[in-house]
């Protein structure tokens, strides 16, 4: 991985900091696109103070509610009713009082297997984008959030699973999760998460100090390989940080 290849690092007092930062570069996609906006949601504890900025009154009256459209990164093969389901936690937080139902996009988990659920959520973002195959000089989302998880994983593309190394197909199902909660999944591919403006990661928590550890040290991980054509943002915590932290290597 050569210089220009890496992130960029962005270090936050705490949560709560780290929440403001990642507000504020949301906002920042969206003032930069005066027409239709994308937006990659992720799933997991570290987005939940983010969406909780976005769904209060302060920052919801600056967001273009009628041009934003809201998708997610990957999703667990359970009911929209079921606490484990991403995107109904970010439904309940901020976007079914704010967002019109036409621009909230899930991934459809009534659907017979995860895989008949990743080809459906193909259609859904070819037909949002236009087409069905990707233009590098044309995103498809201006920013996607991302998180990290124990394993390196990031979406539901675990290390040494065989979805990671899909090049060819928007969207995978994936059968078997490699940490809890043990369900089934339905992921984006690492070359659709890439086809944005910005990726931004949000690592945060003292519990995540032993996997960025081992993504600050050059380990080959799923979140390693996961870069926006355009930037690639880690925003991190203190509290998430190796001890002796010095700065980027």
């Amino acid at each position: 991985m050569t210089a220009a290849d890496q992130p960029k690092l962005i270090v936050a007092a705490d949560v709560e900091a780290l929440a403001q930062a990642a507000a504020e570069r949301v906002m920042a996609r969206i003032a930069a696109n005066s027409s239709r906006i994308a937006i990659c949601l992720t799933g997991g504890s570290s987005p939940k103070k983010l969406y909780q900025l976005l769904g209060s009154d302060t920052w919801r009256e600056r967001i273009p509610w009628d041009r934003v459209h809201w998708f997610i990164g990957d999703e667990r093969f359970v009911p929209e009713s079921d606490p484990l389901n991403n995107m109904a936690v970010a439904r309940a937080t901020f976007l079914d009082r704010n967002a019109p139902a036409g621009h909230i996009h899930p991934i459809p988990t009534a659907a017979d297997s995860p895989e008949a659920s990743a080809q459906a959520y193909a259609r859904t973002l070819q037909g949002f984008y236009g087409a069905e195959s990707l233009d590098p000089s044309r995103p498809l989302f201006d920013i996607v959030l991302m998180g990290v998880g124990p394993d390196g994983h990031t979406a539901s593309l675990f290390p040494g699973y065989p979805e990671i190394e899909e090049t060819t197909r928007w969207v995978i199902g994936v059968p078997k999760a490699n940490v809890a909660p043990f369900v089934p999944r339905v992921s984006l591919t690492l070359p659709v998460l890439a086809s944005c403006h910005e990726m931004l990661f949000e690592i945060a928590g003292h519990d995540k100090q032993p996997i960025l550890t081992r993504l600050l040290n050059g380990e080959t991980l799923p979140a390693s390989r996961a870069r926006s054509n355009g930037e690639t943002v880690w925003l991190v915590d203190q509290a998430a940080l190796p001890e002796g932290f010095r700065g980027p290597r």
